[in-house]
């Protein structure tokens, strides 16, 4: 996030470069700082003649660096834009000799969503040296809470430590999508609201009550009677709940607490960071500790695998997702 606040802030005050290559897996912020260039280099005057969209399926590494090497049309510069030029890859290599001597006046904007150029390629370091390299990471998913915590208070909203739970489990670590779930609540709620599952669960479609995370909350504090209330919610509805989804969630969930077992400093500072969970979420896995000893754990672990390999069809006749669900509550309660 600091790298594309440095890079939007270079271009408000006018320092331009003649070649942007954004690349990476997540491409939130490949779209973001393209978007930024679109809208904010050239005046709406200036677009008209100046400015060039291309997709990567459509053109040539040929064709850009011609348009690339034209003179701007009664303007300071004018901007090239190529969106999808992962498409580009086989030949992307051509963009050598253009790197090597890029047009001053000419804005190169290359969006290479899902992978990244080899930095050790000469073409890599020129552009590196000449240009902007941006490579887009993905966050991993403990990460994203904070992101939208952040994100949020730019805006002037807060969220709840479950809705924010509930948006990372329900969304991963996607933050087009997640970004796209918070601009419809921003929509909606004044400025300055506090998110709360209520909002997710009327806006969004999750339900705050009968979800993974409301699941683990139940194992983790052996309410059985909740735990099989909420697998019942799954089954009748499996396309909003797959079962991947759920025993993915509960497999990182008790590899968390056997790693709890085998930490020698228990401070809930330490704790935390090293789980990767939010504190907020640290009394949880202290009941959990308490409810499940180490060997237990390590059989739940085992349990799920068998579930997951039994959900494929291997060792098993297709059994239906209630019937699996049902089975790993069992061995998990037993």
């Amino acid at each position: 996030m600091d790298e594309v606040l440095k890079i939007v802030n270079n271009i408000k005050n006018g320092n331009f470069k003649p070649i942007y290559f954004l690349m990476g897996e997540e491409p939130y912020y490949i779209d973001i700082l393209a978007d930024y260039i679109e809208q904010n280099a050239l005046s709406e005057e200036e677009k008209g003649f100046n400015q060039t969209v291309y997709y990567g399926r459509d053109v040539s590494i040929e064709d850009i660096v011609l348009t690339a090497k034209r003179y701007p049309m009664m303007a300071e510069r004018q901007v090239v834009i190529i969106k999808e030029a992962q498409d580009l890859a086989r030949t992307i290599d051509k963009l050598e000799s253009y790197a090597l001597n890029p047009m001053p006046s000419t804005i190169l904007v290359f969006c290479y969503k899902y992978k990244s150029l080899d930095k050790r390629k000469k073409m890599t370091k020129l552009i590196d040296k000449v240009g902007v390299l941006y490579e887009s990471k993905k966050l991993y998913e403990n990460q994203v809470g904070d992101w939208i915590k952040r994100v949020l208070s730019a805006k002037g909203y807060s969220i709840e430590p479950k809705a924010n739970a509930m948006l990372v489990e329900f969304l991963g670590n996607d933050l087009s999508k997640i970004n796209n779930e918070l601009e419809k609540l921003q929509i909606i709620l004044p400025t300055n609201s506090v998110i709360t599952p209520k909002h997710i669960e009327e806006n969004i479609g999750f339900s705050k009550d009968f979800n993974n995370f409301e699941l683990l909350n139940a194992l983790g504090s052996r309410n059985q009677l909740k735990a099989f209330q909420i697998v019942q919610y799954f089954s009748d509805n499996q396309k909003a709940n797959p079962l991947t989804l759920t025993l993915s969630t509960l497999f990182g969930f008790f590899i968390k607490i056997l790693k709890y077992h085998g930490l020698k400093d228990r401070n809930p500072n330490n704790v935390a960071p090293v789980l990767g969970i939010s504190p907020y979420f640290l009394k949880d896995y202290d009941l959990a500790l308490k409810n499940y000893p180490m060997k237990k754990v390590s059989q739940i672990v085992t349990t799920l695998r068998t579930i997951d390999v039994k959900s494929k069809g291997v060792g098993a006749n297709a059994l239906p997702q209630s019937d699996l669900l049902k089975e790993m509550l069992y061995k998990i309660f037993n």
